[in-house]
């Protein structure tokens, strides 16, 4: 049995992240882009991550910021993993030590957008939703079957829309290495939801 791995992000309260921690969660997301709705200070996350189970990966996200501001943000805020979700090209991605994953994020639109990916060497593939004016978080599915026949080289984690109600048929479509839920679990946007989360956890080990 393939065990979905689950990745809440979005994440700026201590309780949410304690709560995804009891559900069982695999990767906590902290986005440290400062256009985001869901943004948040390196220093509140370096506390919320004091708190955490040392298993749970704790991933930065970051969109175009410099690398000397990526290492310091990370280096302050005690994160295991980066995600890039701006434009960041392939030798930008791997020049991070090895002690951080990293993990580049793909708007797609097309299968034209799917092209570039595995030029990236990094530990895993984020596969995301395009909206041309928001980065992440928007709550809109891309098409799946534009996954269709694709080899992608690395573990890939589906992100974009997904919900308690959808994220079943994802793990049983898609067999993703991952899923990655933000809006789908919230009351408002960087709030989470507690009865969302626990329904959004029990479909996927419902469905594996």
């Amino acid at each position: 049995m393939n065990i979905t791995r689950i990745k809440v992000c979005g994440i700026t309260r201590k309780i949410d992240a304690l709560d995804a921690a009891g559900l069982g969660v695999d990767m906590l997301g902290f986005v440290f882009y400062n256009k985001s709705k869901r943004y948040v200070d390196p220093s509140l996350v370096r506390d919320i991550v004091n708190e955490l189970p040392e298993h749970i990966e704790k991933v930065g996200v970051f969109v175009d910021q410099t690398r000397e501001d990526v290492l310091s943000i990370a280096d302050e805020a005690s994160l295991t993993a980066l995600q890039f979700h701006g434009n960041e090209p392939p030798e930008f991605c791997g020049s991070f030590p090895d002690d951080y994953k990293v993990i580049k994020a793909f708007r797609l639109k097309d299968r034209e957008s799917l092209k570039r990916m595995n030029d990236y060497d990094t530990t895993y593939y984020l596969l995301d939703a395009f909206t041309p004016d928001t980065i992440g978080g928007t709550g809109h599915m891309f098409d799946w079957k534009l996954l269709k026949d694709f080899e992608i080289l690395k573990p890939f984690i589906l992100a974009g829309g997904l919900t308690p109600d959808n994220a079943g048929l994802a793990v049983k479509e898609i067999s993703p290495y991952g899923l990655d839920v933000s809006s789908g679990v919230e009351s408002s946007p960087g709030k989470k939801d507690l009865a969302l989360m626990k329904r959004f956890f029990e479909n996927v080990r419902r469905a594996e």
